[in-house]
C-alpha cells in the first residue's frame, strides 16, 4: 500500500501553552512526545523572537543526554536564526555544541542539530574561513 505522507507546520500556540508543555516535558520525560510541534510550530511561527531563543535554549540546555529534545533544539536554534537573522551568543554557542555533540555521538544528541547549526552558520554568516 502506497501512503502519501503531509507535511505540516505545527501552529504557533499561546506562550502559556508553550511554556507548560515544555516544562512538563524537561520535568519528565514521559511527555516529551508533545514538545516537538510545539517547539517547532514557536520556532517556525511565533514572531516574539526572545521568547523562541529563549526556549529553544531552555530546552537544549535542561533537556537530559539521549533525549530527542536536544536535537530538535538545536533544530529550532536554526530555524530561528533563519527567521529573524540573529541569535544571542549563549544560543550559537549552544547550536555548536549540540552540533559537536551530534557528530560525536548519535545516541547523545541526534543529527537534527547539524542541520539546525548549518543553519545558524549559514544565515547568521558564520562559516569559518577558508585559510
Amino acid at each position: 500500500m502506497h501512503t502519501h505522507r503531509s507535511f505540516r507546520n505545527p501552529p504557533a500556540l499561546p506562550h502559556a501553552a508553550v511554556v507548560e508543555t515544555l516544562e512538563r516535558a524537561l520535568r519528565d520525560r514521559s511527555f516529551e512526545g508533545e514538545v516537538a510541534d510545539t517547539l517547532v510550530g514557536t520556532a517556525l511561527n511565533d514572531d516574539d523572537h526572545a521568547f523562541v531563543e529563549h526556549w529553544c535554549v531552555e530546552v537544549g540546555t535542561r533537556a537530559e543526554p539521549g533525549s530527542p529534545l536536544l536535537g530538535l533544539a538545536g533544530l529550532c536554534l536554526g530555524h530561528t536564526a533563519r527567521r529573524f537573522g540573529r541569535l544571542g551568543d549563549e544560543a550559537v554557542k549552544l547550536a555548536e555544541s549540540l552540533a559537536s555533540r551530534a557528530e560525536a555521538d548519535p545516541a547523545d544528541v541526534d543529527g537534527r542539530a547539524m542541520d539546525g547549526f548549518d543553519d545558524v552558520r549559514s544565515f547568521l554568516g558564520l562559516w569559518p574561513s577558508q585559510d
